[in-house]
């Protein structure tokens, strides 16, 4: 696991923010998931922890407080993780920060709630292929209009977070071929991928409105764009990436997301609006960013050519440079990224996993590491 000191802002109106994790519940070797959600959410609440239900009964979702800080964020993530794997344990399984399943069938059982239940009937085989998980990170913002233009601001970056957090290369006993598998399966949901360019909260909510009434979505809950102003707290929600394999990847991506929440708030009291790209350029960076990740090329949105990824990274570190200054976190992204860049993130290792002998076990093995289920809290013994 990557480790990088992480000082506490102290700057009091740098945005609070707060991170999801979903992860896999599967077989210990494996590696197909198992349909015990439910038993690991219960263990884990005599165990102390908190963790939620999904759509499918292979998964679990873990939520940090509001954070002040990132590395009180890290504190959390490293405890709900040391929880939840402690759970799983107990339930004669194992927890997988990983994008996809790595194996097993293509469909997976619906949780038995009202809500879930009428998802799988109206979507039928897109929900019970909805076996995958993200990381979601929030950020602090003054209102819901000021929500909607720092998502306009936050489009252009969202594939160049998507390539560097990949982590689903392998699905269903193969390598895919693509880095992030999961952003290709959760593209074929109707609200998904990059928001559209909104020119105000009205104009964002007529859309979300239409797409209700005329049944695309079941409710305004299933807005599922990467981007999204929080229909329940006062937040802006990063939701591209996949669910990254270690903690302190989660940390990189969650500074990073706040410091380009921080500079696109800079910029709307400077009375900048963000730069429309075209859908077409961000499809393209999308697509490149999926099956790329941070070894090959991205998109340059604004001249439409080829770049490679970790030059992309670059831009982004250094646009939200004055951020993570004001946060005290600068130095520490820099390292974490520099780790990641070495050693490869959850994509990059699982291919190197898998390489060797073929062997989805071997993937399992190292999502097991990765995931932190060596840590086993006291209140588990």
């Amino acid at each position: 696991m990557i480790n990088a000191d992480l000082p506490v802002p102290s700057d009091a109106d740098v945005p609070t923010l707060g991170v999801e994790e979903e992860f896999l519940v599967v077989d210990p070797t494996g590696g197909a998931p198992v349909p015990v959600a439910r038993e690991v959410v219960d263990l884990a609440t005599r165990l102390g922890g908190d963790l939620q239900p999904e759509l499918t009964r292979v998964q679990v979702e873990s939520n940090t407080p509001v954070c002040r800080t990132v590395r009180e964020a890290r504190g959390h993530l490293l405890a709900a993780r040391s929880v939840a794997g402690a759970a799983a344990l107990q339930a004669g399984a194992r927890l997988l920060a990983v994008g996809v399943p790595l194996t097993g069938p293509t469909g997976q059982p619906i949780n038995d709630t009202d809500r879930y239940r009428r998802i799988g009937e109206d979507y039928g085989l897109l929900a019970a292929e909805h076996g995958v998980c993200g990381c979601h990170v929030h950020v602090a913002v003054p209102d819901r209009e000021t929500a909607v233009q720092v998502c306009n601001h936050l489009r252009p970056w969202l594939p160049v977070l998507l390539a560097l957090t990949a982590n689903s290369p392998v699905h269903q006993g193969v390598d895919t071929g693509y880095a992030s598998w999961r952003s290709v399966l959760t593209g074929r949901w109707p609200c998904s991928g990059a928001p559209p360019y909104f020119t105000s909260a009205e104009h964002y909510d007529a859309v979300v409105d239409m797409m209700v009434d005329t049944g695309a979505l079941l409710d305004r809950a299933m807005v599922y764009w990467d981007v999204r102003p929080s229909e329940h707290l006062p937040t802006v929600e990063v939701r591209v990436s996949d669910v990254p394999a270690t903690v302190d990847e989660s940390v990189l991506l969650a500074a990073l997301v706040r410091g380009l929440v921080m500079t696109a708030l800079g910029a709307i009291r400077r009375g900048g609006r963000a730069l429309p790209v075209t859908d077409e350029a961000l499809r393209a960076a999308y697509w490149r960013a999926a099956h790329d990740g941070i070894t090959g090329d991205g998109v340059d949105l604004f001249t439409g050519r080829r770049v490679p990824a970790v030059e992309l990274l670059r831009r982004l570190v250094r646009h939200v440079r004055p951020a993570l200054r004001r946060t005290g976190e600068l130095r520490a992204v820099n390292a974490l990224l520099t780790k990641v860049l070495q050693h490869g993130n959850g994509a990059v290792r699982q291919r190197q996993a898998f390489q060797l002998r073929g062997r989805i076990e071997d993937v399992v093995a190292l999502l097991t590491r990765d995931t932190g289920q060596d840590w086993v809290p006291e209140t588990a013994a």
